[in-house]
């Protein structure tokens, strides 16, 4: 079994209140979640009007489906308008990892 996480750290745009955030960071969640089927959370800088952090998982049983599916999620998120993609970081683990 092959789990991989994704982390992206973001930059919003003219963002000036934590709704209008919400609304910014909720459809690229769910869009993430329905096109590829993984799981998926705003996971930090939560009271921070601008910044965000989306944390995603997958799990398969082929590394190199893991793999294609986080190019796929990284691609997705550095391609919307509405955000700058600062950073992403990825962890591809399997059953032997301690």
């Amino acid at each position: 079994m092959f789990v991989g996480t994704l982390t992206f750290d973001l930059l919003l745009g003219d963002v000036h209140s934590l709704k209008e955030k919400r609304s910014i960071v909720r459809p690229i969640v769910a869009e993430l979640q329905r096109k590829y089927s993984v799981c998926a959370a705003e996971t930090g800088n939560q009271e921070l009007h601008r910044r965000a952090e989306i944390g995603l998982a997958v799990v398969s049983g082929d590394a190199g489906f893991v793999a294609e599916v986080l190019d796929s999620c990284e691609r997705l998120v550095s391609g919307r308008p509405e955000v700058q993609l600062l950073a992403a970081r990825r962890r591809l683990r399997d059953d032997d990892d301690e």
